[in-house]
């Protein structure tokens, strides 16, 4: 179940996103030449994109998929060209506006709409499937797979998610963060082992008619993420 420690690394992370972190991301999005570690992060981010859509069929007619934490877009048009009837959602509205903006028209046979808010919102609806490509990576390990649960509720099909995986740099560098005043800097990564969320999501009660699957890592300079399926079984 969600507590109050959700809702408010929720608005930590949208403060930084919407004020701070939106012409980063907004660069992350375009052919813009970028410094050595932020094009390691835009490579890296492409490739655990593909990983997740390999999770999915190629043909998405007649699908409705949540992209939960959707940013500038690139995950909900690879989906619309798939067919799907795409919504995506981001904490962030300005981010959502440049989505909106910069969504080619040729996007596809499917159908793609943004909106800014909580990923968790049932005003959303039912899906058939559910992404969230990096979206937990802020939250601790039991509210990221409570939040599972809560997708969960109002998904038919499949959850493909990523998290931060437990390794002796990224646990390093999480201790180090902890170092600099929270103003200097964005709203830490938690990591976690895959292990360790494939146990918590199999002992909650909410997610005993799911069943882990694939996972994969993209491990690409300096963008290091953990790519989980959750399926109804």
């Amino acid at each position: 179940m969600l507590d109050a420690s959700y809702d408010r690394r929720r608005g930590e992370i949208q403060t930084y996103f919407d004020r701070t972190a939106v012409e980063a991301w907004k660069r992350f999005a375009t052919e813009a030449p970028l410094g050595r570690i932020r094009a390691t992060v835009r490579e890296g981010r492409a490739m655990m994109r593909a990983s997740m859509l390999r999770s999915l069929p190629l043909d998405l007619s007649a699908w409705r998929v949540l992209d939960a934490g959707c940013g500038t877009g690139a995950m909900a048009l690879e989906l619309s060209r798939r067919g799907a009837d795409v919504v995506g959602i981001d904490l962030a509205p300005e981010i959502i506006r440049f989505a909106r903006e910069t969504l080619p028209a040729d996007h596809g046979p499917g159908r793609i709409e943004f909106h800014s808010g909580d990923m968790l919102s049932p005003s959303l609806g039912t899906f058939d499937a559910v992404v969230a490509m990096d979206s937990l990576i802020h939250y601790q390990e039991a509210d990221a797979a409570a939040a599972v649960a809560a997708l969960a509720a109002r998904t038919k099909r499949l959850i493909v998610f990523t998290f931060a995986p437990r390794t002796p740099a990224l646990a390093t560098m999480h201790a180090m963060g902890r170092l600099f005043p929270r103003a200097d800097r964005a709203p830490s990564i938690v990591p976690v082992r895959p292990e360790d969320m494939a146990r918590r999501i199999a002992a909650m009660p909410e997610l005993s008619a799911w069943r882990t699957g694939r996972t994969e890592r993209v491990n690409h300079g300096f963008y290091k993420s953990q790519m989980m399926e959750v399926a109804r079984s």
